[in-house]
């Protein structure tokens, strides 16, 4: 997609470019037309001073009383020609045509006084203006004939033009440039605008903060109504998970007590199954409970997780407490390193896999993020252990809610079921493999933060 950025610039370049071709040709117009009037005035100027310096002696010879000003009527196929006619014999010329001749098209009774023609002379296209005079009575009217060369007009449009495109060019390059550092003045806002989104997702606060233009401020303030209303959403969905849980919590407890009285009055049993429920009533009210809390802060603005701070963290509790066992636990975690993940669920989801791998480790558990690569949008934690592993048949059963391969090693079930479904709720997933160590490769790859 375009950015809005990229949009104004194109339109506004277009638009320039537009009203600029437009000024181009407007502006050669009427040059052309002021120029091609100040030719006509120079050679209606020469017709007359050619008029004025010519006499006709007693032979009806026309003879000028010296040459005309301009010089260039005396170099040979200069494109500056003069011509005295009468009855279609020429009297006189310039010594600029040579042998060549004028040929103007006959006068009509309507061409008076000076007129114009566009005729071919002997060097190009030729503007001649003439004028008719009768000097005397009875003969033929003597036409005084006077022209320039297109070629000449020509040359000083095509340097105008040249001109003016490359003066229109230079001005419009230097518009778009303003332009394009007005609109990226006009969008610095949105700039302002997505800097304080990232402070709201990397969350060091929770509303969007900033000195905004006036246009701006109501989105901004609609987006913080949003970003509170989606914050209370949270904490109640929060709320009501918690109160639910509590709410279970005396029934459940009242239903494990009689179990335990019917196994001290001899309904052994009786009490196991009721037992056996109270357990698995109890693991579905955890797995829920943590399911509708991992839902509610999918959905919250600003959810970050330090990776390394959740490994020492989780690594430290649980190494006392398999410390008898002789199993040692080591983290591999750079510092700086997050997840788009609530803080206590990925704490949870690594203390389930690693307590997972410690009780099916020999004597080493390891925790370590895989380098990330800059196109990869998610984060890797791995944890392998040097135990017995899984086999591969098993590594989908195991994800099923309450079904453990190992029945005779401690635990609900619960551990990697609610891994996989907190890393999915997250955008994440959860893979098994055989680990490089002979155990268990648990890989679980969450979002990363966008900071």
């Amino acid at each position: 997609m375009v950015s809005l950025k990229q949009r104004l610039i194109t339109a506004a370049t277009i638009w320039i470019a537009i009203g600029f071709v437009a000024a181009g040709f407007v502006f050669s117009a009427i040059f052309r037309h002021e120029v091609t009037t100040q030719f006509y005035e120079e050679l209606y100027v020469h017709l007359e001073e050619l008029q004025r310096l010519t006499q006709f002696a007693s032979d009806e010879r026309p003879h000028l009383q010296r040459d005309l000003s301009d010089p260039r009527y005396d170099i040979p196929l200069s494109g500056y020609y003069w011509e005295i006619q009468q009855a279609d014999k020429v009297l006189a010329r310039s010594s600029s045509l040579m042998d060549h001749t004028l040929p103007t098209p006959p006068d009509k009774p309507i061409d008076t006084g000076t007129h114009t023609h566009k005729i071919t002379g002997p060097s190009g296209a030729l503007l001649v203006a003439e004028r008719t005079r009768t000097d005397i009575p009875g003969a033929p009217p003597v036409r005084f004939i006077i022209g320039t060369d297109q070629r000449h007009l020509d040359a000083v449009l095509d340097d105008f033009n040249r001109i003016l495109a490359w003066t229109l060019s230079g001005f419009g390059v230097s518009l778009v440039a303003v332009a394009a550092l007005l609109i990226a003045f006009a969008l610095r806002p949105f700039r302002q605008l997505r800097s304080a989104l990232s402070r709201v997702r990397s969350g060091e606060t929770n509303q969007l903060q900033g000195e905004f233009p006036t246009e701006v401020r109501p989105l901004v303030a609609d987006l913080n109504k949003l970003l509170q209303a989606a914050t209370d959403r949270i904490q109640r969905a929060r709320t009501q998970a918690g109160n639910l849980a509590h709410g279970l919590k005396t029934p459940l407890a009242v239903l494990t007590d009689e179990g335990y009285r019917l196994a001290d009055a001899g309904a052994v049993e009786a009490s196991q199954t009721i037992l056996s429920q109270c357990r698995n009533m109890q693991s579905q009210i955890n797995y829920q409970v943590t399911r509708a809390r991992a839902v509610a802060m999918r959905s919250s603005p600003g959810i970050v997780a330090d990776v390394r701070s959740a490994a020492d963290e989780v690594a430290s509790a649980l190494g006392r407490l398999y410390q008898q066992a002789n199993i040692a636990i080591e983290t591999n975690v750079k510092e700086g390193l997050k997840v788009a993940c609530d803080p206590q669920d990925l704490n949870e989801m690594i203390a389930n896999l690693v307590d997972n791998a410690c009780k099916h480790a020999r004597s080493k558990v390891i925790v370590s993020v895989a380098e990330p690569s800059a196109s990869n949008r998610l984060l890797s934690i791995n944890i392998d252990d040097d135990g017995a592993g899984l086999p591969p048949e098993a590594r989908r059963v195991v994800f099923n809610i309450g079904e453990r391969w190992d029945t005779q090693a401690p635990g609900t079930g619960l551990g990697l079921p609610i891994v996989k479904d907190l890393a999915e709720l997250y955008g994440g997933e959860v893979e098994l493999r055989t680990s490089s160590m002979g155990g268990l490769f648990v890989a679980l790859r969450l979002p990363r933060a966008e900071l």
